[in-house]
């Protein structure tokens, strides 16, 4: 039987392969792979969250929207709990953005109590990155109807973890938003 950290690592390996050729938007052109990395370590560090799978899903959570892995091949390698919780973050790339923005807000309600804590964590993560660097060609205007948008959505994920939440609080405060 595997131990923890060797599932944990497995995920990581997993998500390093699926997204191994993608970027994030910002100028540096920083490897995709940190933002799962990010988050899961947000979970862990500032959440204090120890359970494996809820942090398997946060190094995956993006690999059935944005990779070519499906649903069944994450629940073959890491079980049917880490696929669900991907799949309730997963946004449905055929329907245009602001449609899935639409959704998230509509559905952070009644996510999962994991789910929310992954969804927090998701939105910390992205927020810290377009604070700290904005990808190119977003003017401030944008940036801050992401603030707003994002707002929106943590207010449907309140009562799920303090630590996450006051986290949050305070980059909305600092750009003059209230949860």
């Amino acid at each position: 039987m595997d131990s923890e950290l060797a599932r944990l690592l497995d995920a990581a390996d997993f998500a390093a392969r699926k997204h191994r050729r993608q970027r994030r938007k910002d100028p540096e052109g920083t490897p995709y792979i940190n933002h799962p990395i990010g988050v899961a370590r947000i979970l862990a560090r500032e959440a204090g969250v120890t359970d494996v799978e809820v942090l398997q899903a946060a190094l995956l959570h993006d690999a059935l929207e944005d990779t070519d892995a499906t649903a069944e091949e994450l629940e073959r390698r890491f079980g049917a709990r880490v696929r669900r919780l991907v799949e309730e973050l997963t946004d449905d790339k055929a329907l245009p953005p602001a449609e899935r923005k639409r959704l998230q807000e509509e559905r952070a309600p009644r996510r999962s109590p994991a789910a929310k804590l992954l969804a927090l964590a998701d939105k910390l993560h992205n927020l810290r990155d377009l604070q700290r660097c904005p990808p190119a060609g977003w003017p401030p205007a944008r940036v801050h109807e992401y603030f707003e948008w994002a707002a929106r959505v943590v207010r449907g994920l309140r009562g799920t973890s303090a630590p996450l939440e006051d986290a949050l609080a305070r980059l909305f405060r600092e750009r003059g938003l209230e949860l």
